[in-house]
């Protein structure tokens, strides 16, 4: 493919890549661009890769950037191919995860994958983060996500573990239990208006992300209630889990989780069993063990129906090894090929390779095909 496409990733741990040839050419990693210093280097680093690739005689044609319009990275990305006169291609963040694989190894037939992080604009405007998807070239589909969580306070949430716990225990039917729980902790009338706030719905967008399925179970399990750093809580989780797989091994996952027939992979019967235990590290691993099955079971189900033999994992909850591991193993043992990201991780600072991979699809397929497909057929 001889197209030349410039991606200017998205939020966090911020990097650009540029599409030349069918090379990828990074730009330095910028940072998260809540920090103006890192939002000045991108737009460097962007200046630059245009100039590389007018330099080598192939100008850039398209610009890919995240489906969020609030991103600097975005807003650059609109301005700069105004400026060109190109288009400005947006590409949704877990769709550019998985396709970071698939443009990294060389991938050329359908795969499915998972795409696990913290947060992504999703097709819908929701928040994502769960992902189970297909992928075909410049076609893919949401086939399935972890069942939705309420988030408390918006954004809030995610800096406040205890408010993801509280969040699971009024899903299970257990909202009485929150001023009890974390009264002393967080103070009771804070308790007490998260409480309220989820009785009524106010400012509690629901999302499918992996990172606040990992939140409320640390805050379940009294890790972690406020997060100083990024991804302090499922740290807490995964050492806890470690121990307990250190000392038992060959231990079970805990029971419960459950693969709904519309690809909603539900998790609220193994979280319920958090909030009283008397070893939090031997729960930490079960909880581990049952996310990791109940994701693989998710996919090799879709893999089989679909005939399909290579499965791809992205997405910064990748990080975590257990998780990481046991996905792995499981995919395997059921005859997937699994492909995981390469030199630049999992994570954000890896996506924008995705974002340029994408944008080079679209602009290579023929204007008869149709669009690409961006069903969302699950709750």
């Amino acid at each position: 493919m001889n197209t030349s496409v410039l991606a200017v990733g998205a939020w966090l741990k911020n990097a650009a890549c540029l599409m030349l040839g069918g090379r990828a050419h990074w730009s330095p990693v910028h940072g998260d661009l809540s920090d103006p210093a890192a939002c000045a280097a991108l737009e460097l680093s962007v200046q630059a890769l245009v100039r590389q690739a007018a330099d080598a005689g192939a100008p850039v044609q398209a610009i890919a950037h995240d489906l969020h319009p609030d991103f600097f990275s975005t807003q650059l990305a609109i301005a700069t191919a105004d400026v060109l006169g190109v288009p400005a291609i947006g590409v949704q963040h877990h769709h550019a995860h998985l396709a970071a694989v698939i443009a990294e190894h060389g991938i050329t037939e359908p795969v499915v994958g998972l795409a696990l992080d913290g947060v992504g604009l999703g097709t819908d405007n929701t928040p994502w983060g769960g992902e189970l998807l297909w992928l075909d070239g410049a076609q893919w589909q949401r086939l399935g996500h972890l069942q939705p969580l309420a988030l408390p306070g918006g954004d809030r949430a995610a800096r406040e573990p205890w408010r993801m716990a509280a969040s699971a225990l009024h899903a299970l039917g257990r909202g009485d239990e929150i001023v009890p729980r974390f009264g002393l902790a967080v103070g009771e009338a804070v308790a007490a208006g998260v409480h309220q706030m989820l009785d009524k719905g106010l400012n509690c967008p629901k999302t499918s992300s992996a990172g606040r399925w990992f939140d409320a179970a640390a805050g379940a399990l009294g890790l972690c209630h406020h997060q100083r750093d990024e991804a302090q809580a499922a740290i807490a989780l995964e050492q806890a889990a470690a121990r307990a797989l250190s000392a038992w091994p060959g231990m079970p996952s805990l029971p419960g989780a459950v693969v709904q027939s519309d690809g909603r992979i539900d998790l609220r019967p193994v979280l319920a069993q958090l909030f009283d235990v008397a070893d939090s590290d031997v729960a930490a691993a079960g909880f581990h063990l049952a996310l990791a099955d109940a994701l693989a079971e998710a996919l090799i189900d879709v893999a089989r129906e679909r005939g399909i033999r290579v499965a791809t994992l992205g997405g910064g909850c990748f990080f975590n090894r257990i998780l990481r591991e046991r996905t792995v193993h499981r995919l395997q043992a059921a005859g997937l090929q699994v492909f995981q990201t390469g030199a630049q991780g999992c994570g954000d600072a890896g996506l924008a390779i995705g974002q340029a991979w994408l944008a080079a699809q679209q602009l290579a397929r023929p204007t008869t095909q149709p669009p690409v497909e961006e069903t969302v057929p699950c709750a």
